[in-house]
């Protein structure tokens, strides 16, 4: 989590920050294989050099990012866990809880779907 540290310390409200690195460090202990990076002043975690999710803080909620191909796969389940959705990333207000289960889901499934990818984004 050091590799976030900066960026945590950047975010003035306590409890966004608080939400924040709870999410990062849920993501970092499930998924420790994958690596923590700042890079575009927002956290992401890539595998064997390829993107796989990242976060963002807005005023409003917390932004997931995991590519258009995870927005589309999971479209109906973020509308059911109760997020709305722009074709490129997540919104989970602060005041609503975290489905860590479709976040698991979200992030097994660019894992796999981008085990042979050797960019960085998908083409």
């Amino acid at each position: 989590m050091e590799v976030f540290a900066e960026f945590l310390a950047n975010i003035d409200n306590p409890q966004h920050r608080e939400r924040t690195e709870e999410v990062l460090a849920w993501v970092t202990k499930k998924f420790p294989h994958l690596m923590p990076k700042i890079a575009w002043n927002q956290p992401m975690f890539t595998d064997h050099d390829t993107y796989i999710i990242g976060f963002s803080v807005a005023k409003h909620h917390l932004a997931v990012a995991p590519e258009k191909a995870g927005i589309d796969h999971f479209s109906d389940e973020i509308v059911q866990a109760g997020y709305d959705h722009t074709k490129q990333l997540v919104r989970i207000k602060w005041d609503s809880p975290v489905d860590y289960s479709l976040l698991e889901k979200m992030i097994e499934y660019n894992i796999f779907d981008k085990a042979d990818c050797s960019t960085f984004w998908r083409k």
